[in-house]
């Protein structure tokens, strides 16, 4: 029975890739999740930032114009 040794490794490499594909399953749902923060992170940043260039903007438009005050 020479097969019975190949059907063994086959065995052997099949769990293997199994195990491994439930790394890469693990390792893709941590991925996914911290896209997630990043991207929810990056949107309150973008807003904090227009916020931010409104208030500047307003205060520009406070400020004297230098060439009616020339």
């Amino acid at each position: 029975m020479a097969s019975a040794p190949q059907v063994d490794q086959i065995a052997e490499r099949v769990e293997r890739l199994l195990v491994r594909y439930e790394e890469l399953q693990r390792t893709n749902a941590l991925l996914v999740q911290q896209v997630e923060l990043l991207t929810t992170e990056r949107d309150s940043l973008r807003s904090r930032l227009s916020a931010a260039r409104s208030r500047v903007d307003a205060l520009l438009e406070r400020l004297p114009d230098i060439r009616s005050a020339a």
